[in-house]
């Protein structure tokens, strides 16, 4: 059963712009908090936006102001608009979802990677060349 599909990676120059969809279960969209991670090759896995079920916002600090994440319930997706790229903002990008927050978290706790989470897409590749 897969749950979250992303798409829109593709390779673009530096200072271009893409937007990456996360096609999620309808449960999911209504009732679930939800991040964007990524993984560049060699490194671990970073969070990278985060949105809970209220809509309050969270960002890592190496993509605050260029990168916005939002989710349309309607059509049961989650974007991540990405600006301005650069090229370290080169990695695989997933989604993830997450039930229920505990106590103490939220989405900026999502993003801190301190959130297991219950979903995980299978990722798309964003290639930005300098």
């Amino acid at each position: 059963q897969v749950l979250l599909v992303e798409s829109g990676g593709g390779s673009v120059q530096a200072g271009g712009s893409l937007r990456l969809s996360c096609g999620v279960d309808e449960y999911i969209a209504d009732s679930a908090s939800m991040g964007w991670f990524r993984q560049a090759p060699g490194k671990e896995r970073e969070g990278v936006a985060a949105i809970d079920v209220d809509g309050l916002t969270s960002y890592a600090n190496s993509v605050k102001g260029r990168f916005t994440i939002s989710k349309d319930n309607s059509k049961n997706t989650l974007y991540l608009q990405m600006n301005s790229l650069k090229p370290e903002d080169t990695a695989t990008y997933y989604c993830a979802a997450v039930w229920a927050l505990n106590d103490g978290e939220d989405a900026r706790t999502v993003v801190n990677g301190l959130v297991k989470m219950d979903y995980w897409g299978k990722g798309t590749l964003v290639t930005i060349s300098s």
